[in-house]
């Protein structure tokens, strides 16, 4: 176990490295000058110089990928070109209500998705099952915006249960905290627990053909035990496999789903940042994004193990 844990962590170490050097190149692929574009129309030549020299656009490439890998890594992001602070003082700044969103949409999406799935794959054929599959083809061809709008517009200024934007920190309170949340979630939440809950029956129809299912039900074990002890743990890989996966889903959609419901998290940063081609903020969050992303997982990885020990070999 141990050393299948190091070698996962070990491959994750190139995949960052190619990972950081996307994220730098980002200078030198966007088209036209960017000083230039970051200066504006009514720049003089003077401007985009003192710009070109801030970006380090004045330097060798592999020069300047080498200075910005080292301060990487001791934890500097660099500088805003429009704020003048630190680019991982502004991440800090707007984590909370990212992270927040993220974590309160995974666990909706797992908790429904998953009985969903398992409910769809006993009842086959059924009016349930097509019911369960009919909202997860829903949930992909609706758009995160609509679902979102429509939401605000029914639970927030029709019914007025909600708020409709904004984002209360956790130490104001739970359930103000919450309340911020919960629409945001649900529009966020509505593709990922459609992806979930589609592949989690088509695993469990697979599990329940196998022989030791049918072995089960002749001992007499009751129905729930079946499907939730029996055929979904031996489900679960390919469950966890679509979770971790779903995260890049998240990620993209909150970017979206904080600018309909205004919630000052990175989403909206990275909108803000690419607006105003504050590269170094762009870098920054994109970095993170990614970091995120492999790290989720190279958990799903170890994770893989509990479900089934013959991985680690």
């Amino acid at each position: 176990m141990l050393a299948y844990t190091l070698r996962r962590i070990v491959a994750t170490i190139p995949v960052m490295a190619v990972v950081a050097l996307f994220v730098f190149s980002l200078l030198y692929i966007s088209p036209g000058d960017p000083a230039a574009v970051i200066a504006g129309d009514q720049a003089t030549p003077a401007d985009v110089e003192r710009i070109r020299a801030s970006l380090g656009l004045d330097r060798p490439y592999l020069v300047r990928f080498a200075e910005w890998a080292w301060n990487i890594m001791r934890g500097d992001l660099g500088t805003s070109i429009f704020t003048n602070l630190p680019v991982s003082t502004m991440i800090q700044q707007r984590i909370q209500p990212t992270l927040s969103l993220m974590v309160i949409t995974l666990i909706l999406a797992i908790c429904i998705a998953v009985p969903m799935g398992v409910v769809a794959a006993w009842k086959q054929g059924t009016w349930i099952d097509r019911l369960v599959m009919g909202f997860a083809v829903l949930g992909f061809s609706v758009p995160v915006f609509v679902v979102g709008y429509l939401l605000a517009y029914v639970f927030a200024l029709e019914l007025d249960w909600l708020p409709v934007q904004g984002y209360t920190p956790f130490e104001r309170g739970f359930w103000p905290w919450l309340q911020n949340l919960i629409l945001p979630s649900v529009a966020l939440g509505g593709v990922y627990i459609a992806l979930i809950a589609r592949i989690t029956r088509a695993t469990m129809l697979e599990v329940l053909q196998q022989d030791y299912i049918r072995t089960a039900r002749a001992k007499g074990v009751a129905q729930p035990g079946i499907l939730f002890l029996h055929a979904l743990k031996n489900a679960a890989v390919p469950i966890v496999t679509v979770i971790g996966i779903g995260v890049a889903l998240l990620i993209g959609g909150a970017v979206v789903t904080e600018s309909v419901f205004a919630i000052p998290g990175l989403g909206r940063l990275t909108v803000d940042a690419i607006l105003r081609r504050d590269y170094p903020v762009i870098q920054g969050v994109i970095l993170l994004f990614s970091f995120t992303y492999v790290l989720v997982n190279l958990v799903i990885d170890l994770l893989y193990t509990l479900f089934d020990p013959r991985i680690r070999y």
